[in-house]
């Protein structure tokens, strides 16, 4: 009987050398999952690099000698008095200046003593910042009928063109609703219980009926954005997923996305919506595009069936993410890409700091950024059979040297960006209105939403007030000339402002 047991344990511990090298394979990805998902849930989002034994990666180039050796010195003790000298002097405390555009409310305070013959010799001053909440009022339009002599009619006032014809919604109120759901994230339910403690009761209906209006009257201008931004030659590309109502699918939400398209020349921003990540999609919005298309690794932009030449341009920041997500993977081999990867954003960061045109960024990347990418891509080229494929670093080094013509592209022409991470940052809004209103009530309205998402990340890469251009296009565009909607797009509008 114990003979028997001893041939079990024999047989169930042998395990051949091929098992084995699998079961260490698993065991390397198991711990490569569990440490992103610690990461998601506990962790930073941060990706700043900082090499082993620095203290700051900025101070690489500065501090990387060795550390000479000083020898200890003698020390003495000496102690002795001094007479501590006593301030009077108060110390006031340094406040920012109020900004001088805001409306003064005066107020004087005169002293309640002063004697007959009393003369004024000054005056303090003292500027405190105030709040009024903003309170709704009703425009009240009078226009005046009369009869023309000789009974030959009667003349009234014209009624000025106003947003939503026969509505009862001013183009400013119009602009606060969509500037505070789109650009504040706050949900239409929440706005109309911040009107109602205004005494003013206003319910979804009426809110609904005033954004579908405004977005027709739009329309047209968020067209001409769309062809002006495919009129550039360089663009860059990202998505981003949305939850949207969908009655064919009762209970749960359909998963649509927002394909987001920027032109950094003409700093114009597009979001349009779609109802799958399919390239079909990428392809409706890209048909009649000619130019350089920088993106990430997503297979959808490789094989793009356009009647415009298209030229892919990568993404730096997605390769340098899969080797810092490696790092407790294999510490040396991420270490040594990371420290490569930062060698190409402090050449960027120089051209930025140097404020150089296209030409010299271009040249400062050919004789700075390219030793470096040359280096880069030897060190794929040596590793790529060398450390296994489904470890976090074989992805990271499949990945990369796959889109590596792709990555390299952007050293050819000065105007080029190293990555998309403008790009990320115009889809940040979309992330947080996810958050306060959860989902699209339906395909149109995501749709919609896309409009507004893209007027206003173009009034934000143009430094424009959304309100006020909204405000002000709402009350010019129903009497405006189609063919010079152009005009009203944010930077020709903030050009025209002066």
């Amino acid at each position: 009987m114990q003979n028997d047991a001893c041939d079990i344990s024999e047989k169930t511990s042998f395990v051949s050398q091929k098992e084995y090298e699998k079961l260490l394979l698993e065991n390397q990805y198991l711990k490569q999952q569990l440490s992103e998902l610690k990461r998601m849930i506990f962790g930073s989002k941060k990706e700043r690099f900082i090499a082993s034994g620095t203290s700051d990666a900025s101070q690489l180039s500065l501090f990387n000698a060795p550390e000479e050796k000083t020898p200890e010195k003698q020390t003495e003790e000496i102690t002795y008095t001094r007479t501590k000298q006593t301030s009077t002097k108060k110390q006031i405390p340094v406040r920012v200046a109020l900004p001088s555009h805001l409306p003064r409310v005066e107020e004087i305070i005169e002293p309640g003593d002063i004697k007959e013959g009393s003369k004024k010799i000054g005056e303090e001053v003292t500027e405190i910042l105030e709040y009024n909440p903003s309170k709704l009022f009703v425009r009240k339009i009078v226009r005046p009928k009369y009869a023309l002599p000789g009974n030959t009619g009667v003349v009234i006032g014209e009624l000025p063109t106003l947003p939503i014809p026969r509505g009862n919604a001013g183009p400013g109120l119009l602009s606060h609703i969509l500037v505070s759901k789109y650009v504040d994230h706050l949900p239409f339910y929440r706005q109309i219980k911040m009107f109602a403690r205004q005494g003013v009761e206003l319910n979804d209906s009426t809110f609904n009926g005033w954004f579908n209006a405004t977005s027709d009257l739009l329309q047209p201008l968020y067209e001409t954005l769309e062809k002006e931004l495919l009129k550039s030659d360089y663009i860059q590309a990202d998505e981003s997923p949305i939850g949207v109502q969908d009655k064919q699918k009762k209970g749960k939400l359909h998963q649509g996305y927002q394909w987001v398209f920027r032109s950094p020349e003409k700093r114009l921003v597009l979001f349009k919506y779609h109802k799958s990540r399919e390239r079909k999609a990428a392809e409706q919005i890209l048909q009649h595009f000619t130019g350089t298309l920088q993106t990430d690794g997503y297979k959808v932009y490789q094989n793009l069936r356009v009647k415009g030449n298209i030229t892919l341009l990568g993404c730096m920041a997605h390769a340098r993410r899969y080797f810092e997500k490696a790092l407790d993977n294999d510490k040396r081999r991420a270490e040594h890409a990371m420290l490569l990867f930062q060698k190409l954003y402090e050449t960027e960061r120089k051209c930025r700091l140097l404020n150089l045109n296209n030409e010299a960024r271009k040249k400062m990347r050919q004789e700075e950024s390219m030793p470096v990418l040359t280096e880069l891509k030897e060190f794929l080229a040596e590793n790529i059979s060398v450390v296994p494929p489904k470890s976090a670093m074989g992805k990271a080094i499949a990945y990369t040297t796959n889109i590596w013509s792709n990555l390299e592209r952007y050293v050819e022409d000065g105007r080029y960006e190293i990555d998309n991470n403008t790009i990320e940052n115009t889809i940040r809004p979309l992330a947080l209105g996810r958050k306060n209103y959860l989902f699209a009530g339906s395909h149109k309205a995501a749709q919609r939403a896309a409009m507004m998402y893209s007027f206003f990340a173009t009034c934000k890469i143009n430094d424009v007030e959304p309100f006020t251009w909204l405000r002000d296009v709402l009350t010019r565009i129903p009497d405006h000339k189609a063919n010079r909607l152009f005009e009203l797009l944010p930077a020709q509008w903030k050009e025209a402002q002066g």
